[in-house]
Formats: structure tokens, C-alpha cells, sequence
């Protein structure tokens, strides 16, 4: 008889050594990791279905010098991965810091690859600035194998499902050349349950943790969370309300507050269109601030081009996808409402999404949000366009049979338009654009079209009709949040460790605070201090 993968309310105990907040893979890995010492580990998640905005996203985690790379051949030193974090973010992260994550990231990688059913796979990315030292042009970003879930029954009824990634792998993804996927592998692996990228993160730890025996209960808020003598009390409302459980150490892991409308204003610097877990309302953020809580980096965000329209909903609400390989691909610019290109189209999504906020000093506004993706018939016909089907124009894209049309049409500014396309197209015939340099770098080229030449980046806009799709500042979550040490402890304002409490993934400050070194850094951060939070507890509760 199989182990159902949910706890039923009335099956809880009154106690456990860890009570975990979250079920993505912050929440999953120090599940794991804490119930491989023994230790009595309960999993509460807030909305219905589980995995969180892993389950939601891409699942590459980024670990410099990790084991599962240097078998692969890529070339990689704990020194160089030193220099190239320095490089990214050492204006912010201590030496210290710096050395933790390179130290500590290759060891969570070991653990997940020899005790759990995760299967990671490096990948040929580029980080994103091979121009610093350090860098690496392929290896650190991790992709995870396609889990088959029909070991465990009911488990991949119950992980939440992706917004829009397609049921690839993200090494089958970036192959693609931004082409639509065939239809007929997805639909086998629809058939079949089989989970990719942050679901097969998400199916292969849940597996594990139900394999070591944690108590996983679904649709469960915490309420409340007080500290007592002995440890910690926590109130759950959803279908298990009413219910009191008491535990040594809790480690809140339950996602950013980028859903949560009062929190964004007091908190970020502009508007922002979420595509995570619509459950991310910041919920632990909050129990935390009450339970005594510091708190840094709050306006930090883990940043991307985002397209959205009204028939975009996830979980009843509206959201979006990534646009940035839709803004990478050839035959395509972005564009202000001046019609001007404002940034290199492929610039990772991150640092992209930086340039979409810049303020107008003249008006005070935002001069690039919301900014225009602009295409023509040529590049309709080739690639998918926030999930369309090549060659079909969805109702959501505006078209015009010239440029002056469209920009009337949603209010760019014609001339403005006439010319940033003159000067495109010009650059684009022989492959250099001179104006913002896009394509000419690898990590630039990683998810262009390699059979496009002489740039997999560049294409001109020639082929009526054209149109445009509005495209925003997004975020994949806030990365600012709960104070912590090394080992995912909570600090207070004196910066005194809380006694049992931890925190780790988007609801605390991240690793990199607020820097993007390459593709998979919002799990690497999540997953390397969800790791060290796990060896704590193993340490100090055994």
C-alpha cells in the first residue's frame, strides 16, 4: 500500500521537532535535510496545491564549481567562482558571504544528487557577464531530469502547475531556438504526470521527504505563531483550523510579498506585475515581524520583462509570462512610448528589468513601463509569442499593415518608431547593432536563434503586418525579507539570533541582495540557505 503524500488534519501530532512553513524548495530541502537526522519534520502549506513559485518556475539553481559540472567537463575553480561573485555582487556581499555561498552551494548540490530523488543536469549557460572575471560559460546553472511521479499516486495531482512553462525540460527548452515544442511529447507527458523544470524540483523532494516520513499538510495557513518556553506554538486556519501544534524550531520558507498589494507599496520602488505563486502574500514575512523579526533589503526584487494580458489568469488572478526570450529572438525590438529601444533586448532578464523602471527626471514617471515588444509578419511566423502558436495572431497583439498605424494604434510615437526601425534594420543586415551591442556576447546569443546569421539576435522588420505587445516590469518574487545568519537563523534588530527560528527563500533577504549572477540564482540562494537551515537543526536538535 502506497504512503499518501498528504497528512490528514485530524493526523497531526501535537508535536514535532520542525515545523516548516512553505513547500517549495527552500521549505522541501531543509525538510529533507532535517528528517535525514531523525528529526520529526511537519511540511504546512498555505495554498491547496504544493511546490510554490518552484513549482511555478524554471527550477535551475545556479552553484558555482558544483561535482555533477566537473564530471560534465566544464571548467570551473572554487577560485574562480570567488572572483566571479566578487565581480557580481562584492559592491554588497562581504568576503565572507562570498565564501560561504561558493563553499556551501557545491555541498547542497552533493547532498540533493546523493540522498534524494532529485536529478540535476548542468547546463551550457553562460553566466551572465563573461566580461568579469571569474566567469563561466556554462556548468553552474543546474537543470533538473523530467520525474516520473507514478511511484507515488496522487503526487503530481497535487504540485502546482506552471503558469506557462511548457512540460520541458529547460535543456529541451533552450534547444528549441525559441520554436514551439512538439506537441505530441507534451501531451504524452500530460498523459502521464511527468513533471519538468521547477515541478520535477518540486515532485522529486517531495518524494523524498515522504520517503523519510514528513507530515505534509496542504490548504493551511499559519495564523499564529508565538514563542513559549519550550519552543514555538503555531495556529493553522484552512482545513486544518483550530488546530495547535508545537514545535522546537519553526523555518519559514513560504515565498515573497509580491501578491500582496499593501506590502508592495510600503515596500518597492514601483509597480510590478508578479508571475510566482499567487499564494506569496507575505504571510510569513509578517509572523516573523511579530515574532520580533529584523528585516533587509525590502525593496529588492528578483526581476524580469514580463508580457500579460487580460486572458492570463493563475489561480484566478491575473499574471503573466517571461518576456525576455521573446525580446532576445530576431525580428524583434523593444520599444518606450517615444519609440525608441531603451536597452539591449537580450540583456539578461534581470538586469533588464532594471532599465524597464527608470525614472523620467523630467516627469517624475516611469519612462519605460510599460514598454512595447514590436515584431513583424516574418517573426509571427516563427516563434511562439507569450505562448501563441507560430504563424497565428492572437487577439491580445495589436497589428497595423505599416509602423505609423501601429504606433498610432497604441500610442507610440510614430516618427520615433520610423527611426529606431531605419536604424535597426540597418544594423541588423550586416549582424552589429550599433546601439546597444545585442548579440554580441554569448550569454547574449544563449537564447537568440542559433540558425540565424551572421547574429542569432538580430533580424530586420520588414514584413507587414506588424505588431506590438505591451510588455511590463515583472517580478519572479521579491528576494528582501527576514534577517538571518549563515545557518538561516532569524535575527532580531540587535542582530541576536531568535531562538528557533529560521527563515530561508524569498521570504528572507537573499543571498545575492538584489544581484542576478547568472541564470538559477533565485533557487541557488533559496536552495544553498535552505540547506545550511537543515544542517543547523541537524546540529543542534540531535
Amino acid at each position: 500500500m502506497s504512503t499518501p503524500i498528504l497528512t490528514a488534519p485530524e493526523q497531526l501530532n501535537a508535536s514535532y521537532d520542525v515545523v516548516i512553513m512553505g513547500s517549495g524548495a527552500a521549505g522541501l530541502v531543509a525538510a529533507v535535510r532535517a528528517a535525514d537526522a531523525g528529526l520529526s519534520v511537519l511540511v504546512v502549506e498555505k495554498a491547496a496545491l504544493l511546490g510554490g513559485t518552484t513549482a511555478a518556475g524554471g527550477g535551475v539553481m545556479w552553484a558555482p564549481n558544483n561535482h555533477l559540472a566537473q564530471a560534465a567537463g566544464y571548467q570551473d575553480s572554487h577560485a574562480d567562482a570567488v572572483a566571479y561573485l566578487s565581480e557580481a555582487a562584492g559592491h554588497v556581499m562581504t568576503a565572507g558571504e562570498i565564501e560561504w555561498y561558493v563553499s556551501t552551494a557545491p555541498r547542497a548540490v552533493e547532498f540533493l544528487n546523493v540522498n534524494t530523488k532529485v536529478s540535476m543536469i548542468p547546463i551550457a549557460r553562460p553566466d551572465y557577464h563573461m566580461e568579469w572575471k571569474g566567469a563561466a560559460n556554462g556548468g553552474r546553472g543546474l537543470d533538473n531530469s523530467a520525474f516520473d511521479p507514478r511511484a507515488y499516486p496522487g503526487l503530481s495531482e497535487l504540485i502546482r502547475p506552471s503558469s506557462y512553462f511548457p512540460l520541458l525540460t529547460m535543456t529541451e527548452r533552450d534547444e528549441l531556438n525559441g520554436r514551439a515544442a512538439d506537441p505530441s511529447l507534451l501531451e504524452r507527458r500530460a498523459s502521464t504526470g511527468i513533471r519538468t523544470m521547477g515541478g520535477a524540483l518540486v515532485g522529486s523532494l517531495l518524494a523524498s521527504a515522504v520517503d523519510r516520513g514528513v507530515h505534509i499538510v496542504a490548504a493551511s495557513p499559519v495564523e499564529e505563531l508565538w514563542r513559549t518556553d519550550a519552543g514555538w506554538q503555531l495556529t493553522l486556519g484552512g482545513t486544518a483550523a483550530g488546530a495547535h501544534v508545537a514545535a522546537t524550531a519553526v523555518v519559514i520558507s513560504s515565498g515573497g510579498f509580491e501578491w500582496n498589494p499593501r506590502l508592495r507599496k510600503a515596500f518597492l520602488p514601483h509597480p510590478v506585475t508578479p508571475i510566482s505563486a499567487p499564494s506569496n502574500e507575505g504571510d510569513g514575512l509578517e509572523l516573523g515581524l511579530t515574532a520580533g523579526a529584523a528585516v533587509e533589503d525590502m525593496s529588492a526584487v528578483w526581476g524580469v520583462p514580463v508580457i500579460s494580458t487580460a486572458a492570463h489568469q493563475y489561480d484566478e488572478r491575473r499574471s503573466g509570462r517571461m518576456g525576455n526570450v521573446e525580446m532576445t529572438l530576431p525580428g524583434s525590438i523593444t520599444v518606450n512610448s517615444d519609440g525608441r529601444r531603451f536597452v539591449n533586448e537580450a540583456l539578461n532578464y534581470h538586469d533588464a528589468s532594471r532599465v524597464f523602471a527608470s525614472i523620467n527626471p523630467h516627469t517624475g514617471r516611469q519612462q519605460n513601463n510599460p514598454a512595447w515588444l514590436v515584431f513583424d509578419a516574418k517573426y509571427l511566423g516563427k516563434y511562439p509569442v507569450a505562448g501563441s502558436t507560430p504563424g497565428l495572431a492572437s487577439e491580445w497583439m495589436v497589428s497595423a499593415p505599416t509602423l505609423e498605424l501601429l504606433a498610432q494604434e497604441v500610442g507610440i510615437n510614430p516618427a520615433g518608431l520610423a527611426g529606431t526601425v531605419a536604424r535597426f534594420n540597418a544594423d541588423a543586415a550586416v549582424g552589429v547593432d550599433t546601439e546597444f551591442g545585442r548579440g554580441a556576447t554569448p550569454q547574449d546569443c544563449f537564447l537568440g536563434d542559433a540558425g540565424n546569421t551572421p547574429n542569432p539576435c538580430l533580424a530586420p522588420l520588414m514584413a507587414a503586418p506588424f505588431y506590438a505587445v505591451p510588455i511590463h516590469a515583472g517580478v519572479l518574487g521579491t528576494s528582501g525579507g527576514l534577517a538571518t545568519d549563515f545557518d538561516g537563523r532569524v535575527l532580531d534588530h540587535r542582530q541576536q539570533v531568535i531562538p528557533g527560528l529560521y527563515a530561508a527563500g524569498n521570504v528572507s533577504a537573499g543571498v545575492f541582495r538584489n544581484n542576478y549572477p547568472g541564470g538559477g540564482a533565485t533557487l541557488g540562494s533559496a536552495i544553498t540557505r535552505a540547506f545550511a537551515v537543515g544542517e543547523d537543526l541537524a546540529a543542534r536538535l540531535t
